[in-house]
């Protein structure tokens, strides 16, 4: 594994939207439904990249190469006039020698945390575990997707048993990609505009401080996302992920501090969830973080309303799989068993 990622501090280095155009290896069409299309303007002012404008009071794709995919035009426009269709383009990587594959121990280790997690919590999905590949390191042995993904939902896959890698140009989220390090970040995310025009934010000055104050990682320090299976694991984990209800997420909680008593500080704020808060700040704090999923996350995956989060660093697992095995003898089983509640 190679030297620790350290977060970014200083000036944001700012793409402009114009400049992502070559690091697209799905090409993308955009196209209209005339017929539908009432010309408000709403797709062109939610676009990140800047692919879409006015002319004539219709939207035209004047980017296209630009585009991302992120469908966050089609998501807002209010008569669903607006389709993405995507392509993967053939030969876009050279060849390379793969990374080295995992070896069998650690892959057995790895399968015996997912058992202990799954028979103990009673997980419904696998837990998740997550590599972030570092520039200039080989890439593992993982199939790609052919479409562009979001962070979010290419975990949400790794849940339901589908091992993801995505380098920068399988990434559709501009959001995402570059707190993770994959890429600058766009100028109309760093200004704070799209928050405003999603409401999620009470004004620009309000925005830009929330983007000031989430952790990031230096733009192109990552070159690729790994998320897989824990119980079928490709490469070496740096974090674990775990979805599931708040009962598991307490337990997890308490296996994590069995055998110290140590209670944890948790960093969540509705913003950013997978890719800050179940990522970052666990591969960079060394602790385990929770987080209540946020509003990219619910809107483009299966979280429902009951599921939270928990991203837990591979130093920690032994010793969260340890103290879990202990509460699964008594405490779990007595508090599932509701045994206090008094007959009615």
């Amino acid at each position: 594994m190679s030297e620790k990622l350290v977060l970014h501090e200083g000036e944001m280095e700012v793409m402009e939207a114009s400049q992502f155009a070559d690091v697209s290896a799905v090409s993308h069409a955009v196209r209209f439904d005339n017929d539908l299309c009432t010309g408000c303007g709403l797709c062109a002012a939610f676009c990140p990249m800047e692919v879409i404008a006015m002319a004539d009071g219709r939207p035209q794709a004047v980017a296209a190469e630009a585009c991302w995919g992120c469908e966050t035009c089609s998501g807002q426009c209010p008569v669903h006039a607006i389709r993405i269709e995507a392509t993967a383009q053939e030969g876009d990587a050279p060849a390379e020698a793969s990374a080295s594959p995992m070896d069998e121990h650690t892959r057995s280790r790895y399968r015996e945390w997912a058992r202990v997690l799954r028979d103990v919590l009673g997980l419904r999905w696998h837990p998740v575990a997550i590599t972030l590949v570092r520039a200039g390191d080989p890439l593992p042995d993982v199939p790609m997707p052919e479409e562009r993904l979001r962070y979010c939902q290419a975990l949400m896959a790794a849940r339901r048993g589908r091992a993801l890698m995505m380098p920068v140009n399988r990434h559709a989220c501009p959001d995402g990609t570059s707190i993770l390090g994959l890429a600058p970040i766009p100028a109309k995310l760093a200004s704070g505009e799209l928050y405003i025009l999603f409401h999620k934010l009470d004004s620009v000055e309000a925005a830009q401080r929330m983007v000031a104050e989430r952790p990031s990682l230096p733009p192109r320090s990552v070159r690729a996302t790994v998320t897989c299976p824990l119980d079928e694991p490709r490469c070496e984990a740096e974090v674990v992920a775990v979805i599931g209800t708040p009962e598991q997420m307490m337990w997890l909680s308490m296996a994590t501090s069995y055998y110290t008593g140590h209670r944890h500080d948790f960093h969540a704020s509705g913003y950013n969830a997978q890719c800050v808060e179940t990522t970052l700040i666990p591969l960079t704090s060394g602790e385990i973080n929770i987080s209540f999923g946020c509003y990219g996350c619910r809107a483009s995956s299966d979280v429902d309303d009951t599921l939270m989060m928990m991203g837990i660093p591979v130093s920690l697992m032994d010793d969260v799989v340890k103290g879990l095995r202990e509460l699964g003898k008594r405490a779990i089983p007595q508090s599932r068993d509701k045994v206090y509640l008094p007959p009615f």
